[in-house]
């Protein structure tokens, strides 16, 4: 152990820890979960450091040697170097404020390294008047949150959610021609192609993506420039717009300057709407998760429309038993994500006065429901849309003895009727075709133009 010090006095960190005593005293206070905080919150934190010290030397605050240091070490945690050094656990102050001052710790801490001085000295940064320069808690964890959220969506949840679009299509445009029997209520209803119902699903993963777009442009006002409550104490005027250019340029993300610093410190709106539409994009995958093992279900006793690649044994004492684990592993990942979504409202709730209080763990709930989703999303796209085939020979087995072909009789014989001659089917077994034609009602010639299922899709 070595001993740093910091406003409350000395404290013992770990000889090779890169954080300080203000991180060890939140450490000792909060081992809660041994949840750190999101990995890709810690890189994005060393990015707003980074853009923070570039425009605290361009604004002549800064020297250039400390603006150096500081952004090569705060380069060193965007690129995932130094993370081993940020402990702290999702379950601390609600600003955030244990996780700001590690960062600080660990820039101010590496610089020395690089400048040949001791750990723990502040020479020749210090964490809070050089690091932390024109910067609060309050201001620079809810832009971090935005910053590493959207960085997020747009690297992780949003190609996953196009693979899927895409190969969802696929499977539509393959299976156009085959006509299979509907269902509604999860009865029989009139026939519709395959490739139809999966333009559905494609649909809505169509749309999906553009809930994550939204999503991302949600988060494009960053608070940062507010500092303790909003009034922006102690940070340059031009402070905020100039962070904001250098964070655009470098993510390709067209991030802004809060336009009210108020609402963007005390309130979390913009993250409850992300959770919102995180929650829809698992809703729409649980129907189509669910749709496809339906369709799948089987292979004797079950509907077998489709088939799914077998991916591993389905049971420990049934032999041969192949399960459609891809879409329960999906719909898990789903009801997950509805939770944290959920956690993520009640968060936003939390917020009194000048300060939302909950920031970390919206934090860990929206970055553990990207991941989740991104992760589940591209494995069910590769290990079970890719490889599933259709079976044309069932769908048109229950399409020859689905009653509700009867719908097409409506125009020419009037629902009542037709409704009795498929109530007389089902009741003797027999086919609509059988009935029709010992009734005399059509003709054989007018029953094959009539109950065409081809003319009813």
């Amino acid at each position: 152990m070595r001993i740093e010090r910091d406003s409350m006095g000395k404290m013992e960190v770990p000889e090779n820890a890169l954080y300080g005593a203000s991180t060890q005293r939140a450490v000792l206070n909060f081992p809660i979960s041994g949840h750190p905080m999101p990995e890709k919150f810690i890189q994005a934190l060393g990015l707003m450091k980074w853009a923070s010290a570039k425009v605290n030397e361009d604004l002549g605050l800064l020297s250039a040697r400390k603006s150096k240091y500081i952004q090569r070490a705060a380069r060193e945690i965007a690129e995932g170097k130094l993370s081993s050094h940020f402990p702290v656990d999702v379950f601390q102050t609600g600003s955030g404020t244990s996780s700001n001052m590690n960062a600080n710790e660990v820039i101010a801490n590496r610089a020395s390294q690089l400048a040949r001085q001791s750990i723990g000295s502040k020479k020749p940064v210090h964490p809070n008047d050089d690091v932390n320069l024109g910067q609060s808690s309050n201001d620079i964890i809810p832009s971090t949150l935005h910053l590493s959220v959207a960085l997020a969506l747009k690297e992780d949840l949003l190609p996953s959610l196009n693979l899927l679009a895409a190969a969802l299509e696929k499977k539509s445009k393959e299976w156009k021609q085959i006509i299979k029997i509907g269902r509604t209520h999860l009865m029989d209803a009139t026939p519709l192609t395959l490739g139809q119902e999966f333009s559905g699903y494609a649909r809505q993963m169509e749309k999906s993506v553009e809930r994550a777009t939204i999503s991302l442009k949600t988060l494009q006002e960053l608070a940062i420039g507010g500092t303790a409550v909003g009034t922006g104490i102690n940070s340059h005027p031009r402070f905020a717009a100039k962070v904001c250019l250098i964070l655009t340029e470098k993510t390709g993300i067209h991030f802004r300057e809060a336009k009210n610093h108020f609402e963007a410190q005390a309130g979390r709106d913009d993250c409850v709407q992300v959770a919102g539409h995180l929650n829809t994009i698992a809703a729409s995958l649980t129907k189509i998760a669910n749709d496809i093992r339906l369709l799948a279900s089987g292979p004797r006793a079950g509907l077998r429309e489709i088939s799914l690649p077998a991916t591993q044994p389905g049971s420990s004492i049934m032999p041969g038993k192949v399960n459609p684990v891809m879409c329960e592993m999906l719909v898990q990942v789903c009801s997950y994500t509805t939770g944290l979504s959920n956690t993520v409202v009640l968060c936003g709730r939390d917020g009194q006065f000048e300060l939302n209080v909950t920031i970390p763990l919206i934090a860990y709930a929206l970055h553990e429901s990207i991941t989740c989703l991104s992760n589940a999303v591209q494995i069910f796209t590769k290990r079970c849309i890719n490889e599933m085939q259709a079976d044309p020979e069932t769908c048109q087995q229950y399409v020859e003895k689905s009653l509700m072909l009867a719908t097409a009789l409506n125009p020419h014989i009037g629902y009542d009727k037709a409704a009795a001659i498929a109530k007389q089917a089902f009741e003797e077994k027999k086919t609509l075709r059988e009935i029709l034609l010992e009734k005399k009602i059509l003709t054989s010639k007018e029953i094959d133009k009539v109950l065409n299922p081809r003319s009813m899709i």
